[in-house]
C-alpha cells in the first residue's frame, strides 16, 4: 500500500503532486454537470470516437461529455506519468482512472492509451484497436493535443513551441502569487526570431491532426459521415499580442486552415467534415503558463461570475452540434464558436476597464482571485469541496484496463 497525506506543494502555478481523491471528485462533478441525452432506440449502436488529449482541460471535458451526452465508445489518448515512490502520478493519470470508472458504470466500451499522440507508433496502435475492437470504423475524432514539443515521424526533426509576440517585443500586465499574495507585475516578452514561428506551427498547428486523418483514412477506418473537430482559441484583444497575434496564434491559424482543407477532402471522400471549435477562456495547465492570461481570466470571472461557461458546458454544446441534437452553427471561417459569451462587446469593455485599473493594491476588488486560485489548485486535485486533505490517500492507482 502507498497511502499517504498529500499536501499541495507548488512553484508558482505548477504543483509537484496531485491528489487522487480530489481528481476523482472533480471528474464526478463534471459528469454530473452533463445533462442526460434523450432516450435512444435500444438497437441504436453507440458511435465510435477517438479523443486525442483526453486527460486534461477541454480534451477531458470532450471525453466526459461525449460519454454521457453523446453515448460514445472508443479510445482516449493522453500522455501521463505513473506514480513513483517519491511522487504521485500526474493529475491526468488519476482523472483518466476516474473517467474510466464512470464509463464502465455507464456501459461504455472505452479504452485509454498512454503515450505520445504525435508518434506513428500510437497512430498504428489506435488504428489496430479500431479495426480489432470497434468494428473497423470511426465516427468522430476530437483533437485536443497541447504539448511543448513534437518530433516529426517522417524526418525525426524535433520542434519546440514558444510563446512570443511577432514583430516586436510586448510588454503586458500579468498576475502572479508570491507566498500566496497576489501581485500585478509588468513583464516584457521578446519577439519571435529565427524559425520560432515555424517551430511553433510545427508543434501546435494542424500537421499532426492531418496526419491522424491521413493515417486512419489509409487504413479505411473512417465511417461514412465521419466528423472531426480540433479545439482552438481566439481570446480577447487584451491578450491578442501574446496569443492570437503571436506565435501560438500563427499555429491556431494553421490549425484552422487545415480544417478547411480537411473538410473539402472528407466531404468528397466519405461525406465527412472537419471543423475547428473555438472555445472560451478557462483555467488550464496550458493557459496559466501564458503571460497575461491568468490576469485576464481572473478579471473575466470578476465580471461574469457564475455566467462564465466552464469547459464541460462548452463541450456538451459541441457534442450536441456534432451529433445533430442541435444545429451545427459555423462562422464565416467554418468554425464552431463556443466563445460568444466571452467576446460580447459589453463583457470585453467591462474586462478592459478592470484591466486598466489593475494594480497589486486593487486587484482583489477587480478579479475573482479566490475562484482563480482555487481553480489552479483543482487542476491538481486540491481545493475540491468534500475532500479531507488531512487523511491519507492511496496514490498507487492503476492505469485503467478493459
Amino acid at each position: 500500500m502507498s497511502a499517504r497525506v498529500i499536501a499541495p506543494r507548488n512553484r508558482g502555478f505548477l504543483y509537484l503532486d496531485s491528489h487522487p481523491g480530489g481528481c476523482q471528485q472533480l471528474v464526478a462533478d463534471m459528469w454530473q454537470a452533463v445533462p442526460h441525452p434523450a432516450p435512444a432506440p435500444e438497437d441504436q449502436e453507440r458511435p465510435v470516437a477517438l479523443v486525442l488529449g483526453s486527460s486534461a482541460g477541454y480534451g477531458l471535458a470532450a471525453t466526459i461529455a461525449g460519454l454521457k451526452r453523446a453515448g460514445i465508445r472508443g479510445i482516449g489518448v493522453c500522455f501521463e506519468k505513473a506514480p513513483t515512490e517519491r511522487r504521485s502520478a500526474t493529475a491526468g493519470w488519476y482523472r483518466t482512472a476516474a473517467t474510466a470508472h464512470l464509463a464502465r458504470q455507464a456501459g461504455a466500451d472505452m479504452t485509454w492509451l498512454n503515450g505520445d499522440a504525435f508518434s506513428d507508433v500510437m497512430k498504428d496502435q489506435v488504428a489496430d484497436l479500431l479495426a480489432q475492437r470497434y468494428g473497423g470504423r470511426l465516427d468522430y475524432l476530437i483533437y485536443s493535443v497541447a504539448a511543448p514539443r513534437r518530433t516529426d515521424p517522417d524526418t525525426g526533426t524535433a520542434y519546440a513551441s514558444v510563446l512570443k509576440p511577432i514583430g516586436k517585443a510586448h510588454r503586458t500586465k500579468t498576475l502572479v502569487f508570491e507566498d500566496g499574495a497576489p501581485l500585478i507585475r509588468e513583464v516584457e516578452t521578446d519577439p519571435a526570431e529565427g524559425d520560432d514561428i515555424e517551430q511553433t506551427v510545427a508543434v501546435m498547428g494542424g500537421a499532426d491532426w492531418e496526419r491522424w486523418i491521413d493515417h486512419l483514412a489509409d487504413r479505411g477506418l473512417l465511417a461514412d459521415g465521419f466528423t472531426t473537430a480540433a479545439l482552438s482559441y481566439i481570446g480577447s484583444p487584451l491578450t491578442a499580442a501574446i496569443y492570437r497575434q503571436g506565435t501560438i496564434g500563427a499555429a491556431k491559424g494553421h490549425l484552422e486552415a487545415t480544417a478547411r482543407t480537411l473538410n473539402e477532402r472528407l466531404d468528397k471522400l466519405i461525406g465527412g467534415r472537419a471543423v475547428t471549435s473555438v472555445n472560451g477562456a478557462a483555467v488550464t495547465q496550458s493557459s496559466t503558463a501564458i503571460p497575461s492570461i491568468a490576469l485576464y481570466i481572473g478579471l473575466l470571472r470578476g465580471v461574469l461570475g457564475e455566467a462564465l461557461v466552464p469547459p464541460i458546458g462548452q463541450l456538451t454544446d459541441l457534442w450536441d452540434q456534432l451529433t445533430g441534437t442541435t444545429p451545427l452553427v459555423l462562422d464565416d471561417d467554418g468554425r464552431v464558436r463556443l466563445d460568444t459569451w466571452e467576446l460580447t462587446e459589453d463583457v470585453q469593455a467591462a474586462v478592459a476597464d478592470r484591466w486598466h485599473q489593475a494594480t497589486t493594491e486593487r486587484i482583489s476588488d477587480l478579479a475573482d482571485l479566490d475562484w482563480f486560485h482555487a481553480e489552479v489548485q483543482r487542476l491538481y486535485g486540491f481545493s475540491v469541496p468534500g475532500i479531507d486533505y488531512n487523511a491519507a490517500v492511496e496514490t498507487e492507482i492503476p492505469w485503467p484496463t478493459t
